[in-house]
């Protein structure tokens, strides 16, 4: 696993452990506004890791899928994703 991957995986890692948060706060009945704040976070930081696969896909498979002149198929997945993401 390259250093961005392991950089994706702490991210998720430690979004997982926000959302373990959250819902202890749900249960605890605390703060909503606390609560919508760590929720929010817990979203940039799977946004961040995101991007960083986002990037490596682009930078290795998408790159080898078009050198090989195979690459549209490539391009339409990225394209397709982004457009979810940037709904």
């Amino acid at each position: 696993m390259n250093e961005d991957k392991k950089k994706a995986v702490n991210l998720l890692k430690t979004a997982r452990g926000q959302v373990d948060g959250i819902v202890r706060m749900i249960e605890e009945d605390r703060y909503c506004v606390d609560i919508s704040k760590q929720i929010l976070s817990a979203m940039a930081l799977l946004k961040k890791a995101n991007n960083r696969i986002l990037e490596q896909h682009i930078r290795h498979c998408v790159k080898d899928a078009i050198e090989e002149g195979k690459g549209e198929e490539k391009i339409d997945e990225v394209i397709d994703i982004l457009d979810v993401y940037l709904k």
